[in-house]
């Protein structure tokens, strides 16, 4: 009997791990779309997991014992509470960012942290309870069980879910409908506990019938939970790299991913503006490549009567999309390229008279990697000798604030690295025109010689693009402003900081608490116990390391979230067999464990500094699994020099937890933004130098 009220608790563990990774997942993915892709939003879901989590488990420890004994029952109660509670705190992230903020409004950091702990806190308090209460059932019945196996059980589940998410839900469900299957196990696996005992039997029917019903219905919700405010959403889909919408609005169709507005049919100022001021300075423009694209865009560039158009747009349900509703129409010598635009200038030959990049301004990891000096670089390398390359930013009025101004400098020093002539020109976009050759300002005089028509710029050109404004732009530059490289993201700093300035906040504030509560919590901690502190702060720190590096590189963490998230599960567990069959060696483990992992963060930092768009997206894999292995080999060693067991366990797990809680927050927070992936690499050397000094005095 024991053995098999074993397997049940062991089975509804696993349910479990897979249901919450799932959940996790789709978590992070919705609130990248909540907040525009901000991968910040990123570490602060993984700091407010893991600290509710915490929470949690802290509740089951308490709690438990002055409940009477923990059943089976209860477990099969609460375990049917969290299924129906993943669809729910879905749609309430969708359903709530209205009530809770003004429609449209951006988001401060600190409303955007409050927002996410209030979302998260149910399911979360309510997972970190029922792992401890179902090692506290299987105790009712073999009082040394160990912790271990439900921990095996857990990580399984884990791996379980992000390989389930990676390879299969992402392609061919939506969020909730994702969700609602990977939360069915629970309701399967529970079901022997109100079997065994016929007068709870009608209990879990009546349960199980209204989790049922919580899933089909917030399936049947999920289109509505997407409805616009204004206009109607004539399209809706999930694809591997981002959400697509389009909403109509009477004649106005525009296209959002992710949230961001992208496209629209009725944008002709801005198309203009965007191709016919770099390519009035071409004398015969026959090749030509656009990396992404706007409404109209197209149609201004076939007055030039080019021989090819490439137009790349990584998400091929985007551009499929863009052609259906005729935001972009087919033309002549058009080809639609499906790959990520710095890759593809990476392994092209082609030359081109004109590349013209049309993204959003640099606010995230993902867009900012089309600023930098790698990619000007590549640019450079694929343009003709008197070809023209040109990007825009967001115009301004009548003062450029000091924000826009270093970010505007920043990009006008490292592009002309790479060129001899960078012009400014304002408008409602500032558009950068980047040639070797000398750079013509007065374009409505050169479209003439061409024999191009336009509407604004023939008509409005010479009121708003005046030489006095012209001139004021481009004296404003700074040319001490640094340069923005792929390692050192200065627009990702000067992008942060604007984003606490508008709002009149600073992030002082904020880290001077996290400090002063670690400070406090450090002083307490034994050796071994700073041990797995600093190895949860490593290793999640490594994980957002990770994260960004591959958004920086590669472009579509929307896409490899899970996978990477699933890698540094995996590795868990195997470094924790290890560790188990190494620590009677304990103080060696550790001693050498940490030498192993400063080496292998100096190798990844090393190799991303040298070659990074260049590796393979299994280099950053494979060290996240490395990474995972050496950090989960660490903590069955550390458990073994102490005596008192429970109080072992009990501070090496909070030391973990408050470890990993930490790295995410500070990683992300503060040391990538503002020291750049080298600079946060060195910043988690040096604690993990601190962990070796220390353990290797304590163990000679």
């Amino acid at each position: 009997m024991k053995k098999k009220n074993e397997k049940q608790v062991i089975r509804v563990v696993i349910a479990t791990g897979v249901s919450s990774v799932v959940t996790q997942l789709y978590i992070i993915r919705e609130f990248l779309v909540q907040y525009t892709g901000n991968e910040f939003v990123i570490a602060l879901i993984l700091f407010n997991w893991l600290v509710i989590g915490g929470f949690g488990t802290l509740l089951a420890r308490f709690i438990t014992p002055r409940f009477g004994k923990a059943t089976a029952l209860r477990l099969g109660v609460l375990s049917l509470c969290l299924s129906g509670l993943s669809p729910i705190t879905i749609l309430g992230i969708r359903f709530l960012r209205d009530f809770f903020f003004i429609h449209g409004a951006s988001v401060g950091f600190y409303p955007t942290f409050w927002y996410i702990f209030l979302l998260i806190t149910p399911y979360g308090l309510l997972l970190g309870f029922v792992l401890p209460y179902s090692l506290y059932v299987l105790r009712c019945d073999q009082e040394d069980y160990p912790p271990s196996r439900i921990y095996i059980a857990d990580n399984l589940g884990d791996v379980a879910g992000g390989a389930l998410f990676s390879f299969l839900l992402v392609y061919l469900l939506t969020p909730v409908q994702a969700i609602c299957i990977a939360g069915l196990p629970i309701i399967l696996t529970v079901a022997p506990f109100f079997r065994e005992n016929f007068r709870k039997g009608s209990l879990y029917g009546l349960i199980a019938s209204g989790v049922l019903a919580i899933l089909i219905g917030s399936v049947f919700l999920e289109s509505g939970s997407l409805k616009p405010r204004i206009g109607d959403l004539v399209h809706y889909s999930e694809s591997r790299y981002g959400r697509i919408e389009v909403h109509q609005d009477e004649g106005l169709i525009t296209l959002f991913s992710d949230g961001v507005p992208v496209f629209n049919n009725q944008n002709e100022t801005t198309a203009e503006e965007v191709i016919h001021y770099p390519l009035s300075q071409a004398e015969n423009p026959q090749h030509v490549l656009m990396i992404s694209a706007t409404g109209g865009m197209i149609r201004e560039l076939k007055k030039y009567n080019p021989a090819s158009i490439d137009y790349v747009e990584l998400d091929p349900e985007v551009s499929a999309v863009l052609f259906r509703y005729k935001l972009l129409e087919p033309t002549r010598g058009l080809s639609v390229i499906n790959e990520d635009g710095r890759a593809y200038l990476m392994k092209t030959r082609k030359k081109y008279d004109a590349i013209i990049v049309n993204l959003p301004e640099p606010d995230t990891f993902q867009i900012n990697r089309f600023y930098t000096n790698r990619f000007f670089e590549l640019a450079k390398a694929r343009l003709a000798p008197h070809g023209v390359f040109s990007f825009s930013m967001d115009g301004y009025d009548n003062y450029l604030a000091e924000p826009q101004r270093q970010k505007l400098s920043s990009l006008f020093n490292t592009v002309s690295d790479h060129f001899k002539e960078v012009l400014l020109l304002p408008g409602q976009k500032i558009i950068f025109i980047c040639m070797d050759s000398k750079i013509h300002r007065d374009i409505p005089s050169l479209l003439e010689l061409k024999g191009i028509s336009t509407d604004y710029i023939s008509r409005y050109f010479y009121g708003n693009v005046t030489s006095f404004r012209t001139d004021q732009l481009n004296r404003l530059m700074d040319p001490k402003t640094e340069i923005n490289y792929d390692h050192s993201p200065r627009l990702m700093r000067l992008m942060f900081t604007q984003w606490f300035a508008k709002f009149s906040t600073s992030p002082l504030w904020f880290l001077g608490s996290i400090v002063l509560v670690l400070v406090i919590y450090l002083s307490r901690l034994h050796v071994e116990e700073y041990v797995l502190f600093s190895t949860g702060c490593m290793t999640m720190g490594c994980e957002l390391m990770i994260v960004f590096a591959f958004q920086i590189y590669f472009g579509y963490i929307y896409y490899q979230i899970g996978l990477i998230i699933t890698i540094f599960l995996a590795g868990l567990l195997p470094g924790a067999w290890i560790g188990e069959k190494l620590r009677r060696n304990a103080g060696n483990v550790l001693v050498w464990t940490d030498i192993l992992l400063i080496g292998l963060m100096l190798v990844f930092i090393t190799f991303c500094f040298q070659w990074g768009d260049k590796l393979p997206v299994l280099f950053y894999l494979c060290t996240g699994f490395l990474f995972s292995v050496l950090c989960g080999c660490q903590f069955p060693a550390a458990l073994e020099p102490r005596n008192n067991v429970k109080k072992s366990v009990a501070g090496a797990f909070s030391a973990d937890l408050i470890g990993a809680a930490l790295g995410a927050l500070i990683t992300s927070v503060f040391l990538i933004p503002y020291y750049g992936i080298i600079g946060a690499a060195m910043g988690l050397i040096l604690l993990k130098m601190i962990s070796l000094i220390m353990v290797g005095r304590k163990h000679g």
